[in-house]
């Protein structure tokens, strides 16, 4: 056996014996009560023991890892505690879209040869390409086998139990959440009525004539769906539905956007957190507590699979404990793309308290709602999108689509922001300029031009939302489509 089949073999033992209670719910409460509930040390020997298993299966195993290691001058063995990760520059995705430029189609930074693709089952999975070349992940029929593992555990934790059923709205193209749902989903025998290919009017009759109990979408499409029912002279509030299950935008974190969502429904807004890169499963998910308590709205993370950091975005130097950061993960759940120290890089703050759940593993306070990606630079004031949305939305009577635009002015070169809306009440003279315009204020410190413009007028949200145009550069480009998984 050469050395990289040996480290193949020693990581894949590595994954099966941390993995229990696979096949079913242990109890109401949780999945798996020993990984759910598993005090900080043995959580730290967790990681610890599949940190120093996937180092050398990294070296042996992916071209990318092994040049990393050499460059920096590091052995694996030089990284077998979670205390020496600081020892390992985060990697963020323009290496990884370098390397896919410079070994297309998939890049190095894979674990299987060519051989063991051809024997595994694979599927392909995409990052959305915004910023630069889309990076490919292929995962095996073994790593999905882990994700649908993990993802019924946090489903689990959710609420979701064999009496509901699961409208799956999101696009079933390259990206990893739909498909990791259903195969949890499919885990805990729960009932799933596929619904891609369809229209909002063809959707709504499903939600009216089959009577799901969970809607499966991104925040923006939870929204159209509702107001298309409405048009149609049904009330999404009386519908079946009890649970908006989310991702792809934030919308737990976002007070008002939360609130709208759940009022037009009259349902429990529940999210997912993750990326194709390093978090492909449930990287955070909530729970009962979540919004509940003092605590606020938060994502617990799974600390057995995944290490979670946080680290300042000038520095990239980890974070003091309940200091607010950008978030890293390092995956210890996959055969073909673990990865180290990888900047998912949205911003929040980790807390290692239990929670009252009875989970012990890290939340993330106030969940993820600012991707540094996503950060608007106007004149020197910095802020994200959300920002914006939480002030758009506290607004009554306002519609649900919104528009951000930045531009330079003429006369002076200066960049200049105005945000659109939609009311019945538009025009100019609009009562509603000044008071979008002073809610804008308030949030960001910064003034800003608003246009109240006709119900309607903007494109409505199907998928992931794109809010924000920049005209400051030649080319119109929509920025802003929060990305998850």
């Amino acid at each position: 056996m050469s050395r990289a089949e040996k480290t193949r073999a020693d990581w894949l033992a590595t994954l099966a014996k941390f993995k229990h209670d696979p096949d079913r719910a242990a109890n109401d409460a949780m999945w798996s009560p020993r990984l759910d509930a598993a005090s900080r040390d043995e959580l730290v020997t967790i990681q610890n023991e599949k940190l120093r298993v996937v180092t050398p299966f990294l070296y042996e195993n992916s071209d990318f890892y092994r040049d990393r290691f050499d460059r920096l001058g590091l052995a694996p063995t030089d990284i077998a505690s979670i205390e020496d990760l600081v020892k390992w520059p985060v990697v963020d995705k323009s290496e990884m879209t370098a390397d896919v430029e410079a070994n297309p189609p998939f890049g190095h930074y894979t674990t299987l040869s060519d051989d063991l693709w051809a024997s595994r089952g694979w599927m392909l999975f995409s990052t959305s390409g915004t910023t630069g070349t889309p990076r490919v992940f292929r995962y095996s029929q073994i790593d999905r086998e882990y994700w649908a593992w993990s993802n019924a555990r946090a489903m689990h934790a959710m609420g979701f139990t064999p009496a509901d059923t699961v409208f799956m709205m999101s696009g079933y193209g390259p990206h990893v959440w739909a498909w990791g749902v259903q195969m949890g989903l499919a885990k805990m025998g729960i009932g799933i009525i596929p619904g891609g290919g369809m229209d909002g009017k063809m959707r709504a009759a499903v939600v009216e004539r089959f009577k799901p109990t969970v809607l499966c979408c991104t925040p923006s499409y939870a929204l159209y769906l509702g107001r298309v029912m409405q048009d149609m002279g049904l009330d999404p509030s009386a519908t079946s539905i009890t649970k908006l299950f989310c991702a792809g935008e934030p919308a737990m974190a976002i007070d008002p956007t939360r609130e709208k969502l759940e009022d037009l429904w009259s349902a429990k807004l529940m999210e997912f957190y993750g990326c194709t890169e390093a978090a492909p499963q449930a990287g955070g998910y909530a729970c009962a507590a979540s919004g509940a308590g003092e605590d606020g709205h938060f994502l617990h993370l799974m600390e057995d699979l995944q290490i979670w950091e946080t680290i300042d975005p000038e520095t990239h130097q980890p974070t003091v404990p309940g200091e607010r950061g950008l978030s890293v993960c390092s995956n210890l759940i996959s055969e073909s793309s673990p990865q180290l120290r990888f900047l998912v890089g949205d911003f929040t703050t980790l807390n290692h308290a239990a929670c009252a759940c009875g989970r012990s593993h890290a939340r993330a306070m106030g969940c993820f709602a600012g991707r540094a990606d996503d950060l608007i630079n106007l004149r020197g004031i910095k802020f994200f999108p959300t920002q914006i949305e939480k002030a758009v939305r506290a607004i009554a009577g306002l519609g649900d689509e919104f528009q951000i635009v930045l531009s330079s002015r003429a006369e002076d070169g200066m960049d200049v922001m105005k945000v659109i809306v939609e009311h019945p009440e538009h025009g100019p003279a609009s009562a509603l300029v000044e008071q979008v315009a002073a809610a804008v204020r308030v949030e960001i410190e910064v003034r800003v031009d608003v246009e109240v413009i006709a119900p309607d007028t903007l494109p409505k949200t199907e998928f992931k939302a794109k809010r924000v145009m920049d005209e400051r550069v030649k080319d119109l480009r929509p920025l802003w489509g929060h990305r998850v998984c």
